[in-house]
């Protein structure tokens, strides 16, 4: 009897998911942003969708279930990860410039195509304008937040996040700030949305005219948001409100560790002494290192009785010492996920984070730039890791704090801990962002979720004050000095 009913569930499971259309766009010209793009899109196409994916890469290991279609978007800007454009040099970037403008990237063959998608998921990533492809499609538009929670997508679904105790992403500040970090955050805040009101919208809103020219303005399709797939957790995030249309995903892309390369099984499995993992992501190239930064790393691995591999982006590593092995590629899940990793040294990207969260190994992490420093401040925070300032690296501090991780277990067993919390979830994070998918087009947009709000936000609010009070003053000014000349 048992059977028969799992067996009628199995079959009503089947006739219920019906196959829908879904476009996947993921403009920005990073590995990163693509990975976490191509694997909601493999994951829609096994589940048995029809999934369009646009982006700026190709993907090499295509869904064997489903239906996927790729857009790869040439003609655009570069490909960070190619580019000669030198990250270290950001590194001490006042995060009050650290505020992007994106362009409008779009396929015009696809719009002129005349299909028909019954969901259109996009990046949210400074590119506003591409929320037109919503309403041309008639579909509801499904946002990814690839940082968490932040004020990008906060004040699109009325979702609070008080500057009193959430961090902006390009402050390496925790929720643990001082009074002046609190103040400089609120004032981040402020700018922040003075910049997006009155420059970085109203450009979007040019821009996206210029494509959809018969689309309403960006002021109506800002806030048409069914839903927001967050690539966050409280295993890497720190816990912050969302509403019920905002569903944490974090750690959906990760997989546990599969058979590395024979070659490399072979070193990790004989480093008795164990291994240190050493890499930058996928657009910092190390070779840009000042000799000075990359010499005194070189020496301190030289120090260490472990064995270490770093991803380097060039054919030879001038001094490298016997026990380092370079490679441009390593699969990097794989080695984390290997019982003699010790150490991962990381730049503090979202996706290494939480990567190594998952395996349960501790980071020394050098932050560059973006969300990097906060990831690192809260690596440090929550002890599975220690960040250091890649300005300030020498070779006396940077073999100090290696000497630190390798031999203090507590580091360890934080991560360790960590890594259960992350998997201790009652569905895996792939399914739900698969399940949300189908239930925003099962139920039309789902509008009994969302959270109806003002169409402006308090701090909104706020900077139109300023706005106004700032214009008055000046008006006035100029009105006095035209009366004085007048007399």
């Amino acid at each position: 009897m048992r059977f028969i009913v799992v067996l009628f569930a199995l079959v009503l499971t089947v006739t219920i998911v019906k196959c829908s259309r879904i476009l996947v766009v993921f403009p920005m010209s990073a590995q990163s942003h693509f990975i976490l793009g191509s694997s909601l899109a493999k994951a829609l196409a096994e589940a048995g969708h029809d999934v369009t994916y646009v982006s700026l890469f190709e993907e090499k290991n295509p869904p064997k279930n489903g239906k996927y279609t790729e857009v790869v978007l040439t003609g655009t800007m570069g490909v960070a990860g190619n580019s000669k454009m030198n990250f270290f040099d950001f590194e001490k970037m006042n995060p009050f410039l650290n505020i992007p403008v994106m362009g409008m990237i779009c396929n015009t063959n696809l719009l002129k195509s005349g299909q028909h998608f019954d969901a259109v998921i996009i990046e949210q990533f400074n590119n506003d304008a591409l929320k037109a492809l919503a309403y041309h499609y008639n579909a509801p538009l499904i946002l990814f937040s690839t940082i968490g929670a932040n004020p990008w997508i906060n004040n699109l679904v009325g979702n609070p996040s008080p500057p009193s105790y959430i961090p902006d992403i390009f402050l390496s500040y925790t929720s643990n700030m001082t009074f002046w970090q609190r103040l400089v955050n609120f004032l981040y805040s402020i700018l922040s949305e003075l910049y997006k009101q009155f420059i970085f919208l109203p450009e979007q809103n040019r821009l996206m005219k210029e494509v959809f020219p018969d689309v309403p303005d960006l002021s109506t399709l800002y806030y048409n948001v069914s839903l927001i797939l967050v690539n966050s957790h409280e295993s890497t995030n720190q816990p912050v409100p969302h509403v019920p249309n905002m569903i944490d995903i974090g750690g959906f892309h990760v997989h546990p560790g599969k058979e590395l390369p024979k070659d490399l099984k072979d070193f990790m499995d004989n480093a008795t002494e164990g291994v240190v993992y050493f890499s930058m992501g996928s657009n910092i190239k190390p070779s840009q290192m000042v000799e000075e930064k990359r010499n005194a790393i070189l020496r301190s691995f030289g120090k260490l009785k472990q064995k270490v591999l770093w991803k380097w982006d060039e054919d030879n590593l001038p001094g490298k010492p016997n026990n380092v092995i370079i490679s441009k590629w390593f699969p990097q899940q794989d080695i984390l996920a290997h019982r003699n990793t010790k150490l991962f040294v990381t730049h503090g990207g979202l996706l290494s984070t939480t990567e190594t969260v998952y395996h349960g190994v501790p980071i020394l992490a050098l932050p560059i730039f973006g969300d990097q420093k906060m990831n690192a401040a809260r690596a440090q925070m929550n002890g599975i890791g220690i960040s250091l300032s890649y300005s300030d690296l020498t070779e006396e501090n940077f073999a100090e704090t290696l000497d630190l991780l390798l031999n203090d277990q507590t580091y360890s067993e934080n991560a360790k801990r960590r890594s259960k919390l992350m998997k201790d979830r009652p569905v895996k994070p792939k399914d739900l962002a698969v399940y949300w998918t189908e239930y925003i087009i099962r139920h039309n947009g789902a509008p009994h979720l969302r959270t109806y709000h003002g169409i402006m936000s308090i701090s909104t609010v706020f900077v139109v004050i300023i706005y106004i009070l700032i214009r008055r003053t000046f008006c006035n000014k100029k009105t006095r000095s035209h009366k004085v000349k007048k007399s």
